[in-house]
């Protein structure tokens, strides 16, 4: 016998809606779900390579112009001058001139009182004076003693005197004779000094030695003058129409510069202005002052208009190397390979790998790594086969022992045949300066560049003009190229003290201060 049904098991239509709805649902979150998940990744694998350029700081590559520097700073002097001094004592009776006054050659500068000059001269003159009536007094000695003796020579020619009155005559002669010799010697030596107290008498004037301006005046009006220990100085005369720019330059800096390479220098209110000029002279002998050693470099330049004056305060630039609308990279985002030439660098990645292991010898553990970072893979490998090549050569490996004595003789087989030119154009003359066409050889280093695809490559560029901020890139960019100059500064909260990031103190932030 069959047992009847329960209603109750049989869902009702209210029940199975609802359960349709909360399926549709299910699903459609699911969906949803599905779909951003797809998105997510989607832009996830897209912007990968963008995300992963974010901690870095890029750079585009530029034109522009370009100076390898020597920065010193110098003063401002006359090419020529003179300092007037006074060569006779006495009061300064009169100074015709001041400070900035222009004066030509012969102008009366100044005069020193002349009384005790001119009184010398006056009785050197006197004294003269009376040697010259010695002398006429004594001639007529002499006339009178040539009679005498020609009386007594002729009384013993005929045996009418004795032969002794006939020497007396002649010694009385030959006396008078020395006498005015000797009237006349004395009568030259007053004339000489006569010349002598006339020319000191003539130095109580002072002239001006050459044409210029006044420029310092270090003695006054009615000052008494002693020249007798050294010549003092009255003032100093200069010619200003060309300037002479006195430059110390480090010992660190001193190797750049050259025989007359160009060199500019800007004054404290030029506001801007620049005067140019040419390296004349590098003094060999050094100024050290706090035990830095500075040496003194030379270089003239015209001054028409009288812009420039003594002593002013310049900072020169010397232009070591120069370049225009050249093609520039930072200094930050290139590594340089040891060894300077372009030749070096065409070696290969052994040249880098090695350059990179020197480097790091110098470099601070943080430097280190950061260098490391920046390597390139394939600088990377070519560093550790250095190294392993290295040990190699320390427990004996007899192959690479013998290539690397080969490559270091076959190396400066190529430097001997330039070293004589090289030599000679090392020489100094006199100026003591190199001569002017001695060039550096380019630099190769390597940048790490971004492509349109945010794909990072190595690249080996060959550098020209360098400086402490830009290089400048011969070969292996071009304008536009994207390289990487670093890494950027971690941001400002991750600096804060230990704790959440966002919450206010005392809610896992950073802790409150009790007041």
């Amino acid at each position: 016998m069959s047992q009847p049904k329960n209603p109750s098991s049989k869902p009702s239509p209210a029940r199975s809606l609802r359960q349709r709805v909360l399926n549709r649902y299910t699903l459609t979150g699911a969906l949803i779900v599905l779909l951003a998940l797809g998105g997510y990744w989607g832009w996830q694998k897209i912007n990968a390579k963008k995300n992963a350029l974010n901690q870095y700081q890029v750079t585009a590559i530029e034109r522009g112009d370009i100076e390898d520097l020597v920065t010193a700073t110098g003063t401002v002097q006359p090419l020529e001058y003179v300092d007037v001094g006074a060569q006779v004592s006495g009061q300064l009776k009169k100074l015709h001139v001041e400070i900035g006054s222009v004066v030509k050659e012969g102008d009366l500068l100044a005069e020193i009182d002349p009384t005790v000059l001119r009184a010398t001269v006056d009785a050197r003159r006197a004294g003269l004076r009376n040697q010259i009536a010695s002398k006429k007094n004594q001639e007529a000695q002499l006339a009178l003693a040539e009679i005498q003796y020609t009386r007594q020579k002729n009384l013993f020619a005929e045996d009418a005197t004795t032969r002794e009155s006939l020497q007396t005559a002649e010694t009385t002669l030959r006396s008078a004779r020395a006498q005015i010799e000797a009237i006349q010697a004395q009568i030259e030596q007053t004339e000489s000094s006569l010349r002598a107290d006339e020319a000191n008498l003539n130095y109580a004037k002072i002239y001006a030695p050459m044409s210029g301006t006044v420029v310092s005046v270090t003695a006054r009006q009615g000052q008494t003058l002693n020249a007798n220990q050294s010549a003092p100085t009255i003032l100093r005369v200069a010619d200003l129409s060309t300037m002479t720019v006195q430059t110390q330059v480090s010992e660190a800096e001193v190797g750049k510069l050259r025989k007359d390479m160009e060199v500019y220098f800007t004054t404290l209110g030029s506001q801007g202005r620049r005067w140019y000029g040419k390296l004349r002279k590098l003094e060999p002998t050094p100024t050290v002052t706090n035990n830095v050693v500075l040496y003194n470099a030379l270089f003239d330049v015209p001054n028409r208009n009288q812009a420039l004056l003594p002593n002013m305060t310049t900072q020169v630039f010397f232009i070591a190397s120069s370049a225009k609308d050249a093609l520039l990279v930072p200094t930050a985002a290139v590594t340089l390979t040891r060894g300077g030439s372009r030749a070096a660098g065409a070696a290969g990645t052994g040249t880098v790998g090695a350059s990179a292991g020197n480097n790091f010898a110098n470099m601070t553990p943080e430097q280190r790594r950061a260098a490391f970072e920046k390597m390139s893979p394939e600088e990377r490998a070519a560093m550790r086969e250095r190294r392993q090549r290295e040990r190699g050569e320390g427990n004996g490996s007899g192959t690479e022992k013998g290539a690397a004595p080969a490559a270091a003789t076959a190396a400066p087989a190529v430097d001997d045949k330039t070293a004589g030119a090289a030599s000679e154009d090392a020489q100094p003359d006199s100026s003591g300066l190199p001569g002017a066409n001695q060039q550096a050889q380019n630099k190769t280093g390597t940048v790490r560049v971004v492509d349109g695809d945010n794909n990072i490559e190595t690249r080996t560029i060959e550098l020209g003009v360098t400086t402490r901020v830009q290089m400048q890139v011969l070969s292996g960019l071009k304008e536009g190229d994207r390289v990487i100059t670093g890494f950027k500064q971690a941001q400002q909260d991750s600096s804060r003290p230990s704790g959440v990031a966002g919450m206010p103190p005392g809610m896992g932030g950073t802790p409150m201060r009790s007041r």
